[in-house]
């Protein structure tokens, strides 16, 4: 069964991506065609990239990008889960992508986007064009959580019908695209 890794990516103090998360890893799980590994960026803790060699040489030397060269390596896809921040991609997200070069590619990945009224579309379309300089494939299909804030309840996130079948239809198609892609992550 091809492993698939829900990325949180916020990591800022009173983050809501938590729940978000939670709730997509649940729904994850719940599809059945993915081993699921939540993995949260705070936790990961890379520092800026400070690395010496250029990730595509894969020559490390700190200990966290180690670590996240072995723990990107074992999954087959990825889940970000995302929020905006001024109309783009994380900074977080973008050193957690940037620290690495050959473990990201031929695998696909989706985006779970979370925000004001955008819900994260702009961030969305960025993390997109950023994802194929790894030889990854971003989906189309997405979800997207304007106004999250409306949808918490009690620190849980509490989506709805709509939301259920955004990330059912997602998480179909990311099981044929890393399945079609398995041939060339060997």
């Amino acid at each position: 069964m091809p492993r698939l890794g829900v990325v949180l990516v916020s990591v800022r103090e009173g983050r809501v991506g938590a729940a978000v998360a939670d709730w997509f890893a649940g729904r994850a799980r719940g599809h059945g065609g993915f081993e699921v590994e939540l993995m949260d960026l705070k936790a990961v803790d890379l520092p800026l990239l400070r690395e010496a060699n250029h990730p595509r040489l894969q020559k490390y030397t700190e200990p966290k990008t180690i670590e996240w060269s072995r723990a990107v390596s074992e999954l087959d896809a990825f889940v970000f889960v995302s929020p905006e921040y001024n109309f783009s991609t994380p900074p977080s997200l973008v050193n957690a992508l940037d620290h690495l070069y050959h473990e990201w590619s031929y695998k696909a990945a989706g985006l779970v986007t979370y925000g004001g009224v955008s819900g994260g579309l702009r961030a969305a379309q960025m993390t997109r064009l950023m994802l194929t300089t790894f030889k990854m494939v971003p989906l189309v299909e997405a979800v997207s959580i304007p106004f999250v804030s409306k949808l918490l309840e009690e620190g849980r996130f509490t989506g709805g019908e709509s939301y259920d079948r955004a990330a059912h239809g997602m998480l179909d198609e990311l099981l044929r695209w890393t399945n079609a892609l398995a041939a060339l992550r060997t």
